[in-house]
């Protein structure tokens, strides 16, 4: 192994991300569901990327911004070859009227200021987040896919994705964009208390579009921390997935 990754790192395996030519560890980083500090933070991705793990999502959506600023100071000195990074746009602030914002003009800016908060020159993958909240498909097909496109033409982002709950929402979009789809990630899908998410990778497949399967322990469910008060499972199934975490 090179100095920067643990001998540890070799075991890691990797998997070809669609059409993107991203070999990226079939084990990814992404956001924890409880308040964290900043240093164990730090050295949290730290460790992660030493030991081989090379995906990384983020969204200005989580912590409001504060976790695309403290990964960034996280990556500082980390060789950017050691990394594949996705952030999103589309889902911003927790108040009702400033959550959500899909429009053209939005998007563009949104990507200038994780780029600030990361510290970087471009991200390799850039999203749509949760683009069911968006007023209509038509506005994620018509403006901000195309505003991405822009994005990636100015070599802020190398590849495109959506990201969302409602499966059949990425058939919709793929078959109807103009712009090129690259990724998708979907959450709590293929888990073991919900594999839904099987039913479309023979589809994907034929689109030749990357799935990214996120939330794997269904938010905690499945973990022996288990899910946040705000999780949405009833009680049968937490039990259920309290037992099967405990096995």
């Amino acid at each position: 192994m090179d100095s920067f990754h643990f001998d540890s790192a070799s075991l890691m395996r990797y998997r070809l991300l669609g059409k993107t030519g991203l070999q990226v560890s079939v084990l990814s980083f992404g956001s924890v569901f409880r308040e964290t500090r900043e240093e164990e933070s730090i050295q949290v991705v730290h460790h992660a990327l030493k030991s081989g793990i090379n995906y990384i999502d983020t969204a200005p959506w989580y912590g409001h911004g504060k976790s695309e600023m403290v990964l960034g100071k996280a990556l500082q000195g980390i060789p950017r070859e050691a990394y594949i990074l996705s952030t999103k746009v589309g889902r911003y602030l927790p108040e009702v009227d400033k959550m959500f914002d899909f429009s053209a003009e939005r998007v563009l800016k949104s990507v200038d200021e994780s780029l600030a908060r990361l510290g970087l020159d471009y991200v390799d993958i850039i999203q749509v987040h949760d683009m069911e909240f968006a007023q209509s498909l038509d506005i994620i097909v018509k403006e901000t896919l195309p505003a991405l496109l822009k994005v990636k033409e100015q070599g802020k982002a190398r590849f495109i994705g959506i990201t969302g709950y409602p499966l059949e929402n990425f058939r919709k979009v793929i078959n109807s964009s103009q712009v090129p789809i690259d990724t998708v990630l979907t959450y709590c899908h293929c888990s073991m208390n919900d594999v839904s998410l099987l039913e479309y990778l023979q589809y994907f497949k034929e689109q030749e579009v990357g799935v990214i399967n996120a939330s794997p322990i269904s938010m905690g469910l499945l973990s022996d921390r288990g899910p946040p008060d705000w999780h949405p499972a009833n009680e049968n199934t937490r039990e259920k997935c309290r037992e099967a975490a405990l096995y």
